[in-house]
């Protein structure tokens, strides 16, 4: 039995609000992916008294964070059904996280440290349900497989580019300059969702040009 599959470019193609929501998302992961390589030397060479189990405290305290985080507020999302809330959630998760890697580079102790992994944690648990639910609510009919998968995709290369290239700038700019690059990357992934609250919100009465622009499942 043969199974033939017959790629068109049109197949790739996905709807304007995922394409920002891609976006936002490439900017943000992109941006921490070039902070993930260097991160332990930069705690043990930068922060007096740290070690590498200061390190292995400060990602923890990240992920628990975040894990603690993102539960309740899926669970309120779920229960308000209500865009604008999930929109309002999801641009001030971005500027935490853009806040929180400008933290990073001014801290000086081991306890400074773990503060700023837990605001960094917070930002992500608010910005995971935000993002994931509008995210879904938007996918395409018949392209549920594809905006997925073509949003992982973008991420991976991002990613892998991201940590040849933290290491590179970390090495020929400094520390500070990859916390800088990382906070821009987040502030600019929030300014790419303003750019469309009128197709996610749209009028009481659409126009033909607002209904046209994605479908919902």
């Amino acid at each position: 039995m043969k199974i033939r599959i017959s790629l068109d470019i049109k197949d790739l193609t996905v709807n304007r609000v995922l394409r920002h929501f891609i976006l936002s998302d490439l900017l943000l992961l992109g941006g921490w992916g070039l902070i993930s390589p260097v991160f332990g030397l930069f705690v043990i060479s930068e922060i007096p008294d740290a070690t590498i189990f200061s390190v292995g405290i400060s990602v923890g305290i990240y992920f628990i964070t975040k894990s603690i985080v993102q539960l309740p507020i899926a669970i309120l999302l779920d229960k308000k059904q209500n865009e604008g809330t999930s929109f309002y959630i999801l641009i001030s998760s971005l500027i935490l996280a853009s806040l929180s890697a400008i933290a990073y580079a001014t801290v000086h102790t081991v306890n400074g440290l773990y503060i700023v992994s837990a605001i960094q944690g917070f930002s992500f648990g608010l910005y995971t349900p935000s993002w994931s639910g509008m995210f879904s609510k938007h996918l395409d009919n018949n392209h549920c497989s594809l905006d997925w998968s073509l949003d992982s995709a973008t991420i991976g290369i991002a990613s892998g580019a991201a940590a040849i290239f933290g290491g590179l700038i970390a090495s020929t700019f400094g520390f500070i300059s990859i916390f800088v690059v990382a906070s821009l990357f987040s502030f600019f992934g929030a300014i790419t969702l303003l750019t469309v609250p009128r197709i996610i919100f749209p009028n009481k009465v659409p126009t033909k040009m607002d209904s046209n622009e994605h479908i919902h499942i």
